[in-house]
């Protein structure tokens, strides 16, 4: 998570939402990746889905079974979409998303019965000091 921290710390830097993820395989960061919506002007450049791909395109393939990601902010309905999608094992994140968390917050992408592929998940891995990096970029942004 301390990995996850330093992207989203990037992300903050470019004047970001903070977010930050890397995806461990066999005990090793093969990817990163750090909220760039406002630099690439896309809605789906999320760190969760930069991460994954750049980890595809590691592993050179769309499955990543056996990998984990960690990011710091619970998944949105999009990331954990294709979190299921990749059949990635395991997700660890930070702080929960109560607006639009959907790894169990507001709904449950990661573990809907409905859906061919559940993920192990785990919360609250380094919690306060996600949140405490989230709140304070807002408060920044409202003083402006």
């Amino acid at each position: 998570m301390r990995e996850a921290l330093k992207e989203a710390r990037k992300a903050s830097e470019e004047d970001e939402v903070p977010v930050g993820a890397v995806v461990v395989c066999d005990g090793k960061v093969i990817a990163r990746g750090h909220n760039q919506i406002e630099r690439l002007k896309d809605p789906t450049a999320h760190a969760e889905m930069l991460a994954l791909t750049s980890a595809t395109n590691f592993l050179k393939t769309k499955w990543l079974n056996g990998a984990s990601l960690y990011v710091t902010i619970e998944p949105c309905s999009m990331c954990a979409g294709a979190l299921v999608l990749s059949r990635i094992s395991n997700l660890y994140f930070g702080a929960k998303d109560p607006k639009t968390g959907a790894c169990g917050s507001v709904i449950n992408i990661a573990n809907n019965k409905k859906l061919n592929h559940r993920i192990k998940v785990k919360s609250g891995i380094l919690e306060a000091e996600c949140s405490s990096l989230l709140k304070e970029f807002f408060k920044k942004k409202r003083k402006k």
